[in-house]
């Protein structure tokens, strides 16, 4: 059981990061075809072959900039409507250049609606795979924090020597302030699964130790060590 324990979080951080690290992949072989398309017909369209690598740059960089700002400023519940409407325009304008590129540059034996279809793949690829990167590296962060807290005991300092301290009264050590604990809970569970907040930003806003946090979201393991 306690191998479980030890190698579950190993096992899920290990996972993040595999998932992380194709995303990254998948990410850069999206804005690498939108590149080359946006740059091509930004040459089509007059602007100088020297200068025309800028375009695309303009264009998908929004979309990876914006959705950064979206999940970055989410997770500090704050006001999101304007990097949104960033995101949105810089998929619109990506999208359709992407398409109208493919309809000029396509072979005439190729439907234009196909070739439309197949530019646009790329930067709808590029906007949902750098959302989900941002969110898988939002993931990996409080987690080793929070079991590090959790595994170390508090150690209290008696005439006999240091004491330590079971979980349980670690516990209500933590939460005996003014409102209750299943109010914090639920409040807690509101914040991490619906503002998707971190356990260490629930800690701060709740006034409770990280680790109080962990074990509330984790009943099973808390049950286990004090038993």
């Amino acid at each position: 059981m306690s191998t479980t324990e030890t190698v579950s979080p190993r096992g899920r951080r290990l996972a993040v990061v595999t998932a992380i690290t194709g995303t990254v992949f998948i990410a850069a072989g999206a804005f690498w075809l939108s590149f080359t398309a946006l740059a091509d017909l930004a040459r089509r369209s007059g602007i100088d072959a020297g200068q025309a690598w800028a375009w695309p740059l303009i264009v998908d960089g929004i979309i990876v900039v914006a959705t950064v700002a979206v999940v970055a400023l989410a997770s500090q519940s704050r006001p999101t409507w304007y990097p949104w409407t960033l995101l949105a325009a810089g998929a619109v304008v990506s999208v359709t250049a992407n398409a109208i590129h493919a309809i000029i540059a396509a072979d005439t034996d190729v439907p234009s609606l196909l070739a439309a279809s197949v530019a646009a793949i790329p930067p709808l690829v590029l906007l949902s795979i750098t959302h989900l990167t941002v969110i898988l590296t939002r993931t990996t962060t409080p987690d080793a924090g929070v079991n590090a807290i959790e595994d170390a005991p508090v150690e209290a300092t008696t005439s006999s020597g240091p004491v330590v301290v079971p979980e349980v009264e670690q516990a209500h050590a933590v939460e005996l302030p003014v409102v209750s604990v299943s109010e914090r809970r639920a409040e807690a569970t509101h914040l991490r699964e619906v503002e998707g907040w971190s356990n260490k930003q629930i800690a701060r806003h709740l006034g409770v130790h990280p680790s109080t946090v962990g074990r509330w979201f984790t009943p099973a393991i808390s049950k286990e060590k004090t038993s």
